[in-house]
């Protein structure tokens, strides 16, 4: 059964949602306040729903407009939030610089959105577009430039009396994770040294604190080679209500204190993190659920009542009395919204007709998932590099995997698979390494640790790594020799030292081809297709113990 919005909606949700705070508002003594926080975070592109039906912006407003409804018949009070990174995933949306997805989110109504690290992904003009475009707040506390910010820290919304100030902060390692010439003059400031200055402030002036955030919610705390997050910023700051969050791209539903669901089902209970008094959400990625955290206010205690993540038409495949299988949704159904589709569907067709052509085969699938690439090698990985050297004539290639965002299945392979796989338009590079040189590279790789961006895919080169040191090293068969020179092939993001990996840029041998990625593999896929993916798994390639 499909849920179907009525015409009040648009009507209640704007009588009711959130406005500017007036100089002179404040909360009732003894009266109970509604207040009902809506978010979303790592949209990534995705203002169309996929293949299989699942999220999309159209479906996603017909949820948003059914809560406010729902909010607004018993007196309550709402804001829409995102957690940041509106940009880069999907090529539809990256051809056209996010325009679709910033135009849908204004008709949804959001009310702020944290900045993400992909809001760089494109030069500062491009960002000013978006800025301009959008008719709510892009905020961030910790971004400076000049030595001033660069984004408004904060807003204060009004909901019916209660103040409630809404601050904003954008992971560290931005500066790492985009090219350079983007951020060049910009500083990412520690996110709890400003925190811890803002949220004073924020009190003074508000009944209620959110952070919404794009820092990345990482289990007790244990972020590895990644900046701080949600938990340790919470921990280290007290007077946070509620983080809104983004950036790993998880569910943040914790089966214990301190410990992640990690096979958290859609449409079942989820129980957020707490920490330090202050409750921490993240609704996965890409639009597939809305979170709804309702809270009540009163006399200055802000209790948390009920939470849910509302899977926005995810589906699971189930065997059919016939043995065949089958997708259904794993929770309700909910229409597309017409006014979105109205909005959408002339972007979404500009980019099917660039994208539709058809440039190879593969036999088989080519891993690329983020859960697999960020862990261990993957054949992706191995097609990317083979495709750089095949290029450049290196001898082998390093590649962060966070280059990396989604697989190939098999069968016909279009320009708009290539582009989904590589969206940033990063350009190949080399430099000439001393064998002594290449093992200083490969152990700085060999240190990053599994689950962050920066993890490393390899082609070329055979490695055992013990612990996170290289213990032996061979190129087409051979032991690196520590007088040779061989050809490395990595991308100018990487190059110029980005996700923490040595820079080359400043190498005497160090080349940028000018040749962007995906229109090196695009090229490589029309020579060898069809593909037989079995010649790009990794094997024992490398090794870890």
């Amino acid at each position: 059964m499909k849920f179907k919005p009525t015409p009040l909606f648009l009507l209640i949700a704007a009588s009711l949602g959130g406005c500017a705070v007036g100089p002179m508002s404040s909360p009732q003594p003894d009266k109970t306040y509604q207040i009902t926080v809506l978010h979303t975070n790592d949209h990534h592109g995705r203002f169309w729903k996929n293949s299989d039906g699942e999220y999309g912006m159209a479906a996603r407003k017909t949820v948003i407009d059914g809560i406010r409804a729902d909010v607004a018949a018993k007196g309550g009070y709402s804001l829409l939030l995102d957690g940041g990174d509106v940009n880069t995933g999907v090529p539809e949306s990256d051809l056209q610089d996010a325009v679709p997805d910033f135009k849908g989110m204004n008709l949804m109504g959001y009310d702020a959105m944290a900045v993400g690290n992909h809001e760089f992904d494109k030069p500062l003009s491009v960002l000013k577009m978006q800025r301009e475009l959008a008719k709510f707040p892009m905020l961030s506390a910790n971004i400076y430039e000049a030595g001033e910010r660069k984004f408004p820290p904060y807003k204060i919304f009004n909901l019916g009396g209660v103040r409630v100030g809404v601050m904003g902060l954008t992971t560290e390692d931005t500066f790492k994770m985009v090219h350079p010439d983007n951020v060049k003059r910009i500083e990412f400031r520690s996110v709890i040294t400003e925190a811890a200055k803002v949220v004073p402030e924020l009190r003074a002036k508000a009944d209620v604190v959110i952070a919404a955030t794009h820092m990345g919610h990482y289990e007790d705390g244990k972020h590895g080679t990644q900046a701080p997050g949600d938990v340790e910023m919470a921990r280290a700051v007290k007077g946070i209500d509620l983080v809104v969050g983004g950036h790993s791209q998880n569910p943040a539903c914790m089966k214990a204190e301190n410990v992640l669901d990690r096979d958290y089902v859609p449409g079942t209970e989820c129980k957020p993190d707490r920490q330090n008094g202050t409750w921490i959400v993240q609704a996965h990625e890409w639009g597939k659920y809305v979170g709804r955290a309702d809270f009540e206010y009163r006399n200055g205690d802000f209790k948390l009542v009920k939470y849910a993540l509302i899977p926005v038409n995810l589906k699971k495949t189930v065997k059919t009395a016939d043995g065949k299988s089958s997708k259904v949704n794993y929770a309700q159904e909910f229409a597309e919204n017409k006014d979105m589709l109205a909005l959408l569907t002339p972007h979404q067709e500009f980019g099917q007709q660039k994208l539709g052509v058809q440039i190879g085969a593969t036999d088989a699938r080519l891993e690329g998932d983020r859960s697999v690439v960020r862990a261990k090698p993957a054949s992706m990985g191995v097609l990317i590099g083979m495709a750089m050297m095949d290029k450049t004539k290196a001898d082998f290639s390093v590649l962060n995997s966070g280059g990396v965002r989604d697989s190939i299945p098999a069968g016909p392979i279009t320009y708009k698979d290539v582009l989904k796989v590589q969206p940033f338009s990063n350009t190949v590079s080399t430099v000439d390494l001393t064998g002594n040189e290449v093992m200083a590279y490969l152990n700085a790789a060999a240190k990053i640790s599994a689950g962050s961006g920066a993890f490393p895919q390899f082609a070329g080169v055979q490695l055992v790594i013990a612990g996170d040191k290289v213990s032996s090293a061979a190129i087409k068969g051979a032991a690196i020799d520590p007088a040779k020179t061989y050809r490395m092939a990595i991308n100018n993001f990487q190059a110029a030292g980005g996700d923490g990996y040595p820079k080359m840029t400043d190498h005497p041998s160090y080349v940028n081809s000018g040749f962007v990625d995906a229109d090196v593999l695009r090229a490589y896929i029309v020579a060898k297709s069809p593909l037989k993916a079995a010649e790009f798994e990794p094997g024992d390639a490398v090794v870890r113990r």
